[in-house]
């Protein structure tokens, strides 16, 4: 199946949105709870990134959040961000709002994860389609949001299971949508999950090169 042949089923509504990045956090937990329980196991390097498995979960819990309380508070000042504070926990490390405990392990950090998803999915159903929030990849709406946070969840699941020594594939009929969302610079005649990871600097496609930058396009855009 490639992006082009992708059924014409994307999301239209707040509640087709928020069902599609429920299905991607939970796809994320189930495969994350398949890795080693040994937090020691959680500190090797999350794939290409230079962060490590905790800290790329951590990051995207905190995306997740980000979003939420983004879309949640329309009447923001334009081109500003709910100024909740931030901080790295060592050098280079990512910089977020929410940061797990140590004690509970992997378990509890997954469960951090899981309530940041549940969050966001329970306020995109809630917020009117017609709230506009700041991003810096543009101003977006509810879908949008939505669409981010489906992308930072299936990618970074790649990352960090890739850095556990497992597997993981994301279906096409949860990339194709985003894609088409997101990244309408992208290909439409490949897979869509290779797409997307091309597309996120991940990965290649054939007599395309590697992408050392990347971005996806947030701000809502006329449909027919």
């Amino acid at each position: 199946m490639t992006y082009e042949d992708h059924d014409g089923s994307t999301p239209r509504t707040n509640d087709a949105w928020a069902d599609a990045l429920d299905r991607a956090v939970r796809l994320a937990l189930a495969t994350l709870r398949s890795a080693p329980s040994e937090a020691k196991a959680w500190e090797a390097t999350a794939g290409s990134l230079e962060w490590t498995c905790w800290e790329t979960t951590e990051h995207l819990a905190d995306d997740l959040f980000f979003y939420g309380m983004q879309i949640a508070t329309p009447r923001l000042p334009a081109g500003t961000d709910v100024p909740f504070e931030m901080r790295s926990r060592r050098p280079g490390g990512p910089v977020n709002t929410v940061h797990a405990h140590r004690e509970p392990g992997p378990s509890g950090l997954l469960t951090v994860l899981e309530a940041c998803g549940a969050m966001q999915v329970s306020l995109t159903r809630t917020t009117p389609p017609s709230a506009r929030a700041h991003h810096c990849f543009g101003a977006s709406d509810p879908a949008g949001f939505a669409a981010m946070g489906i992308v930072e969840t299936l990618v970074h699941t790649y990352d960090i299971a890739a850095g556990l020594g497992i597997g993981f594939t994301a279906p096409d009929d949860l990339c194709a949508p985003v894609l088409e969302r997101l990244f309408p610079q992208a290909p439409s005649d490949e897979a869509p999950w290779p797409t997307l990871l091309w597309a996120t600097g991940r990965g290649e496609l054939p007599d395309r090169e590697r992408l050392e930058k990347w971005r996806w396009y947030g701000e809502v855009r006329q449909t027919a």
